[in-house]
């Protein structure tokens, strides 16, 4: 079976998309989907290319179980259209900037994390708003909408 590939997205790749790669990686982990899917994440800005995981989400991400030692921003690129079967976005602004880095959207792989949910809605950006409690209890809501929503297409 082809893992399926997501690419999640955020500004700098250094607070919420890395959050949503690794919530994502231990929940599908957790529920025993862990070998069905290959994720990665990156920012649409290379301003913090080469960095690692900010501090305070990293302490975050530690104080549920979750390690992100070794993660380091990149910039998303052109390729990685081609590369993902799906691009996951925290907000509406990081898909509208990973549609003009692609060149469009032609096979509507964009897609913000919360739409998945029961309220669809942007994830406040946790570097402006200080709350990374509050950006990791938003990311588990959407993470666990998608793996819902991934997992039940592959028991179909």
């Amino acid at each position: 079976m082809q893992k399926k590939k997501i690419l999640f997205v955020c500004l700098g790749n250094i607070c919420r998309s890395p959050m949503m790669e690794f919530v994502f990686r231990a929940e599908a982990q957790r529920r025993g989907f862990g070998e069905m899917f290959e994720v990665e994440s990156a920012g649409t800005s290379g301003e913090e290319a080469g960095n690692p995981v900010y501090p305070p989400a990293r302490r975050e991400l530690a104080s549920h179980g979750i390690c992100c030692d070794g993660k380091r921003a990149r910039r998303l690129t052109e390729g990685d259209y081609r590369r993902f079967d799906l691009v996951v976005t925290a907000e509406e602004r990081n898909s509208r900037a990973a549609s003009r880095i692609f060149g469009g959207d032609p096979e509507g792989k964009i897609r913000r994390l919360l739409d998945f949910s029961a309220r669809p809605r942007d994830i406040d950006d946790p570097w402006w708003t200080g709350d990374f409690r509050i950006a990791y209890a938003d990311i588990l809501e959407g993470v666990s909408a998608l793996l819902d929503k991934l997992t039940a297409q592959k028991s179909e």
